[in-house]
């Protein structure tokens, strides 16, 4: 009574009053709307940023760059490979003069040895400005210098090394030693790689030269009309040239997130019928005062409202509950499923929620149990004034 009477000294319509009022005449009844729209926003809050997280997994594979250029081709079935050696000066000055060309680096990619690793050890020796394609870092920072190192974190597991410590590699019988100063994430934890500068493995390798160039690409430049003619330009080195990759998601990313989705699905839908019950529940119980509301002059847009008025804010605080709920979730899951196979997630990967989507998922909340409620306040409002005040 007296939250109604709060409820009533309210610039609302009355409507919205009276409806306001009957979470407060049967608090233990509310609760299980507000638990139902939970259950649904959590869901929805956790599969979006586990969608998000296995998507931002995918885009590492793949890197910034826009173009890739090979300096030497994969050799056609049954074709002998070419003899003299590629002229990746000559391509590095096309690339650079070419037009739409933001940035580019080359790489060569060679296999080297490391103390304590088993193995090859797969070294990226970079040549020319790579920051803008790094890999995500788990830990520590981009190496800027030659003797320095990026490790993959397989590759730290495998020789027990961190962040700052030195690693012995051997490349061609030469001894180099690095200093490690990131360490990067890699979607594979059998990958033992490295990044490096070029000039690191200089003094094993002088005449080192770049097996690829990574080319990122001005604002508003169409990749394949780029690539297209890039190739032309660079059709006497014999490089080949090709637009980025496909961006689509790998297959067991995408059989997971068909999953999530249809639990989803189904927790959503579990969540609905919820506040549909307790909504028919509550209805059948007042339609003798409906009919007296009826009765008195209320039209069937506001019983409407007042049918839908207490369930809209009891999924407002079950929004707000469930978001941050998910978002724990998420957040408590995914590190995990990387543990799991052996892996450190950098915080691009989990960190997937911008400032403004909890907002955005938290109203979903109401939209959620507006969804439930919305056929009893139909029949509600459709229901004829002598038939409610007849109803005993």
């Amino acid at each position: 009574a007296r939250a109604a009477a709060a409820l009533h000294a309210l610039p609302l319509p009355r409507a919205d009053t009276l409806g306001l009022a009957l979470p407060a005449a049967r608090p233990a009844r509310a609760g299980a709307p507000v638990l139902a729209v939970l259950l649904g926003t959590t869901a929805v809050t956790f599969a979006y940023g586990l969608a998000a997280s296995l998507q931002r997994i995918e885009d590492s594979k793949r890197g910034a760059a826009d173009v890739t250029v090979l300096a030497v081709p994969p050799p056609l079935p049954g074709a002998t490979a070419p003899t003299a050696a590629p002229d990746t000066a000559a391509m590095a000055a096309a690339i650079a003069h070419q037009p739409g060309t933001a940035a580019s680096y080359g790489a060569a990619q060679r296999q080297l040895t490391a103390a304590g690793a088993p193995g090859t050890v797969t070294t990226t020796a970079y040549l020319g400005d790579s920051s803008w394609d790094a890999r995500p870092l788990v830990a520590g920072q981009w190496f800027h210098r030659p003797g320095e190192a990026v490790a993959a974190t397989p590759l730290l597991t495998a020789t027990g090394s961190k962040v700052g410590d030195t690693l012995t590699l051997t490349d061609h019988g030469t001894r180099l030693t690095v200093r490690i100063t990131g360490e990067a994430f890699v979607a594979d934890s059998q990958d033992l790689r490295l990044f490096t500068d070029a000039g690191t493995l200089t003094p094993a390798e002088p005449a080192l030269t770049a097996d690829y160039f990574h080319i990122r690409l001005t604002s508003g430049t169409a990749a394949h009309a780029y690539a297209d003619a890039l190739a032309t330009t660079l059709r006497p080195t014999g490089a080949s040239v090709r637009a980025g990759e496909d961006g689509g998601a790998g297959q067991s990313a995408v059989l997971l997130e068909a999953l999530t989705g249809l639990l989803t699905l189904m927790l959503v839908a579990v969540a609905a019928l919820g506040v549909l019950n307790t909504t028919v529940l509550d209805t059948r119980e007042r339609v003798r005062d409906l009919g007296v509301a009826k009765a008195l002059g209320m039209t069937p847009g506001q019983t409407t409202v007042m049918v839908l008025a207490p369930v809209l804010l009891l999924g407002l605080a079950g929004g707000a509950l469930g978001v941050p709920l998910g978002t724990l979730l998420q957040h408590a899951v995914v590190p995990a499923m990387g543990h799991s196979a052996g892996l450190r997630l950098p915080g691009s990967v989990v960190d997937v929620y911008s400032a403004a989507l909890p907002a955005l998922l938290a109203l979903g909340g109401p939209v959620l149990a507006a969804t439930g409620a919305l056929l009893p306040a139909t029949w509600a409002a459709r229901t004829r004034t002598t038939t409610a005040l007849r109803t005993e």
